[in-house]
């Protein structure tokens, strides 16, 4: 197969959203902005999906409506699974490229190849399910944090998720409030937020997804008793209102206490130009060139002072990071190589798509709460079995 050939590709996206979502749905963000680019370079591409069809893409709809009130049952994602399988029932394909939970237990016996990128945490059971599922597919991981969680499984590369980085409008000058953008839960840290924006003295919006049982438990008893001076809840929010936001605000908070292998958000403010705050877990030191596009930390303690220098640092800077780094196109470039590579190229099995550009990083300051704290070596927070992290609030 030549370089230059087109190739028949399947996308299988999640069940639960719209491909593109409305409003939250991150991996649907980039399956739709995966296919696009594909058919962009010419080649053939299926998407399996739920809702309406928004792409250029031959279309297999698994349900008329997404499920999106019963997010994360088993039934919807197996029965979406069962029916991209009757899809592909004497559809020729070179690749078939999955981003559900259940893609992998389709692989067995299939013709074509069977890619997985995997979405979340490698620790604990999702690592097991995968090396069960190891000698039928392939797998693309998102960072190397996320890779290096489970070493031993079969990747054959890792790309970054990429965004249309000339889509969100840049701005430089800021005004004086700092945003905090995702879900309503503990993980996202939506409470750490709040408490080192007051501290910092500065305005916070917290625009938040906060739609089921758990998200709204977390916001009765975290975030509910503290929004009023100075923070303000917005709900969800999503497309152009969102990237007002990103572009408009001083910096994105994003202190995260868990292991996330990838924070589309962080790269969304980058492309507007705008500092990410972030605590050091998951794939944050990939995405936050530390002291130059924000400022990472290892404690809660340290985020108001981070808050308040992140109106130094340089709109330019993000803005060119997210254009090298984080673009659709070289994220359609990475899959494009790894697919030909399953489909026949003599391409190094092992390689690695993602741009290495460790941040520089000043030698860590041992004062706590200075600026030069910020690269402190040390989570600060007790690790359970699962790789999860626990602990380290602050008072508000």
């Amino acid at each position: 197969m030549q370089g230059s050939s087109k190739l028949h590709i399947d996308i299988e996206a999640p069940p639960w959203y719209e491909v593109p979502p409305h409003g939250y749905g991150g991996i649907e963000w980039i399956c739709y902005w995966l296919v696009d680019g594909l058919i962009d370079r010419g080649h053939h591409v299926t998407l399996i999906g739920a809702g309406r069809n928004h792409t250029n893409a031959r279309f297999f709809q698994s349900y008329e409506r997404p499920p999106s009130e019963r997010l994360g049952g088993s039934l919807p994602e197996v029965l979406h699974a069962a029916r991209c399988a009757r899809a592909l029932d004497g559809l020729a394909v070179d690749v078939i490229h999955t981003h559900m939970l259940a893609g992998p237990l389709l692989a067995p016996g299939r013709a074509a190849p069977t890619v997985a990128t995997a979405h979340g945490p490698m620790a604990g059971e999702l690592g097991e399910y995968y090396r069960w599922a190891a000698p039928h597919i392939d797998m693309v991981a998102i960072s190397q944090s996320q890779r290096g969680e489970a070493e031993d499984l079969p990747w054959v590369g890792t790309v970054y998720n990429g965004i249309p980085v000339a889509e969100y409008p840049y701005r430089e000058q800021k005004e004086d409030y700092v945003l905090f953008l995702g879900r309503m839960c503990a993980e996202k840290g939506v409470h750490l937020a709040i408490d080192a924006a007051r501290k910092a003295g500065v305005t916070i919006v917290v625009a938040a997804k906060c739609s089921e049982p758990a998200e709204q438990e977390y916001f009765a008893a975290e975030v509910a008793p503290r929004p009023g001076r100075g923070a303000e809840w917005i709900g969800t929010v999503g497309g152009n209102e969102k990237k007002d936001l990103l572009a408009r605000a001083r910096c994105l908070v994003n202190p995260i206490q868990w292991r996330e292998p990838f924070g589309l958000v962080m790269v969304e403010a980058l492309a507007c130009g705008t500092p990410v705050v972030a605590t050091r877990f998951g794939s944050v030191p990939e995405v936050v060139d530390h002291g130059v596009t924000g400022w990472i930390v290892d404690h809660p303690a340290a985020l108001p002072e981070a808050v308040h220098q992140s109106q130094y640092l340089s709109a330019v800077e993000c803005r060119r990071r997210a254009e090298a780094m984080f673009d659709t196109a070289r994220m359609v470039e990475g899959y494009e190589r790894i697919y030909r590579m399953l489909a026949g190229e003599r391409l190094p099995r092992q390689m690695t798509l993602a741009p290495l550009m460790p941040p520089s990083t000043p030698e860590p300051d041992e004062s706590v709460g200075s600026v030069g704290s910020l690269r402190a070596v040390g989570s600060g927070f007790p690790e359970r079995r699962d790789g999860a992290f626990g602990g380290g609030l602050i008072g508000s």
